[in-house]
């Protein structure tokens, strides 16, 4: 097993005739009243790791809210429930939206629902291109654990110890279980699993690599969400998903380094790993020529 980043992935060069249609089409489905911002985040990093196309999928409650942050991704308005979350009646949308998606994300912001529960189980089925699954998509695929081995195409799941406790039924695991718990849950499952947390580890069951990037700056909201963004831009550039995986954690905790580099961590937040990680991606083509 590769326990390191030595041999990180690459990115392929861009030619000079590209157009952003080389570059992927990201569909991101989340967020809901008050937790507009979380898919925003991970709109905006989708953009910063090189998507050509981002669009999200989001309640029409809070579509203005979620539009307002960044204009260079799009905004599908999606029915909603009473209390501003994605509604059931929003599955034809969402089929229509991701027919035309190279990779869709799910979970960042979502709220916790029957409906919800109902939908993201029926995207994790049913989608055939690449997903990431996180945040409240993990709580919701923990309520149907039958699912997680029914998989359409390739996933990547990324929960926090939290998330990763509801998804195995097992409690938080301790420092030594969490490389040999995640191997299992990515063997039963057949996902790519992230599992977040000082030296965050990806494995697909039979590989695993430890994330040697980030610092204590980043234990704040929202930096999870854009990770989600990143991860989901690199498979939108043609990465394989364990690669995709790897490399986003990578370039998400250098983010998060050059961030407190220059801010220091105690007033670092998500935007700012948004921020840094143009600088990410140069520091790694110069350190990874």
């Amino acid at each position: 097993m590769n326990r390191n980043n030595d041999d990180l992935p690459r990115l392929p060069p861009r030619a000079p005739d590209s157009h952003k249609g080389d570059f992927g089409r990201a569909l991101l489905i989340g967020g809901s009243t008050g937790m507009a911002g979380s898919i925003s985040l991970s709109g905006m990093a989708a953009l910063r790791s090189g998507a050509g196309l981002v669009k999200l999928a989001v309640p029409e409650a809070c579509l203005a809210t979620v539009a307002a942050f960044e204009p260079s991704y799009m905004t599908i308005p999606l029915p909603c429930d009473a209390a501003g979350r994605i509604a059931r009646a929003a599955r034809d949308a969402i089929a229509d939206a991701a027919g035309v998606a190279s990779v869709v994300a799910c979970g960042p912001g979502l709220g916790r629902s029957d409906d919800l529960t109902e939908l993201v189980g029926s995207l994790y089925q049913e989608l055939e291109q690449a997903a990431v699954f996180d945040a409240d998509a993990l709580n919701a695929l923990a309520a149907q654990k039958t699912v997680l081995s029914q998989r359409g195409g390739p996933r990547i799941l990324t929960p926090h110890p939290g998330e990763f406790s509801r998804l195995t039924g097992h409690g938080t695991p301790k420092p030594e279980e969490r490389e040999p718990l995640a191997r299992q849950l990515a063997k039963e499952s057949g996902a790519i699993i992230v599992l977040k947390g000082h030296h965050t580890v990806v494995t697909d069951g039979q590989r695993l690599a430890l994330g040697t990037t980030g610092n204590p700056g980043m234990s704040t909201g929202g930096t999870g969400d854009v990770l989600t963004g990143v991860i989901t831009a690199l498979l939108c550039q043609g990465l394989e998903p364990y690669d995709a995986a790897r490399l986003g954690v990578h370039v998400h905790g250098l983010a998060g380094d050059l961030a407190a580099e220059e801010l220091g961590q105690v007033g670092m937040t998500a935007h700012d790993l948004v921020d840094f990680l143009p600088p990410a991606f140069l520091r790694l083509r110069r350190d990874h020529p």
